[in-house]
């Protein structure tokens, strides 16, 4: 089973190498949000004069400016962007009939559909870190905000980072993989995906801080995946004040929504497969005409 596997991930880097301006684009995305989003908004300047800085600090959960805290919040933004493209692959293989002549082979079902979620999940983590390497850089050039630590982090406070960081990645390359298992043609799957994309992100903390926000939807953003990962690393940046509760909680319930997921990318692949990859294991023809 691992050659098998190994061999698809081969092929999935290939396609991907192979495409510049699709990689280009990828890792350019989040430094544009970056430069044109993070550098207009500047929430302190909205506080009164004599306020010291230390009120917003607690409003932005300990980040010490607004830029810091919204960098944070984009490197779980970019993470999610990425893994919008996960599922797209899966339906250019089925209409061009590629997926039917993989499973005409001995390989496994569960390598097709392992395979592409280690290699996107991984793959969506190259944007996710060019933002933070982005971010503290620009913490060096005059006159510009970039994102500022606070001192003293410990090798768990990194792992931790890291961790969310991965598992928020294979969660939503889980789901936006089984929308591609599940559609059939390309405008499907983006019409889905894009209806979803930014009331996930909205719902989240990634951009604006949770006290700003009616208490209805505060519980909405309790339990989004996004805020979770974000808590967890902006408590392994900026300290654990002003938190509910200890970043494992938070890890934990993070967790459960990667695994709910998987198991639904599971369910979804087992059943498109079984039909050979195809509609009904039917021919490219009629994956392109539905």
């Amino acid at each position: 089973m691992l050659l098998p596997a190994f061999s698809l991930i081969r092929r999935e880097y290939l396609r991907w190498i192979r495409a510049p301006t699709w990689v280009i684009s990828g890792l350019m995305s989040p430094i544009l949000y970056l430069i044109l989003f993070g550098q207009a908004f500047d929430l302190g300047k909205l506080l009164p004069p004599g306020v010291p800085p230390s009120v917003l600090s607690s409003a932005l959960s300990g980040a010490p400016s607004y830029f810091s805290y919204f960098a944070v919040g984009m490197v779980a933004f970019a993470s999610v962007t990425a893994a919008m493209f996960s599922g797209t692959g899966i339906i250019f293989d089925k209409q061009l009939g590629i997926l039917q002549r993989i499973l005409s082979t001995p390989i496994s079902r569960r390598s097709v559909f392992l395979s592409s979620l280690v290699f996107r999940g991984t793959l969506t983590l190259i944007p996710a870190f060019l933002v933070v390497g982005f971010a503290l850089l620009l913490a060096h050039v005059p006159d510009v905000a970039g994102l500022t630590v606070g001192g003293g982090i410990t090798v768990v406070d990194a792992l931790q980072f890291v961790v969310a960081a991965l598992v928020l990645s294979v969660a939503f390359t889980a789901l936006f993989l089984s929308f591609g298992f599940a559609a059939q043609r390309i405008e499907s799957y983006f019409g889905v995906v894009t209806i979803l994309q930014l009331p996930i992100l909205l719902t989240s903390n990634a951009m604006y801080p949770t006290s700003i926000m009616p208490a209805w939807l505060q519980y909405v953003v309790g339990i989004n995946p996004i805020s979770l990962a974000v808590n967890v690393m902006r408590m392994s940046l900026f300290g654990t004040a002003g938190y509910t509760y200890a970043a494992w909680v938070y890890l934990l319930g993070l967790l459960a929504w990667a695994c709910l997921f998987v198991l639904l990318a599971l369910l979804l692949a087992s059943r498109a497969l079984r039909s050979g990859g195809g509609p009904g294991g039917g021919s490219l023809s009629r994956a392109i005409a539905e």
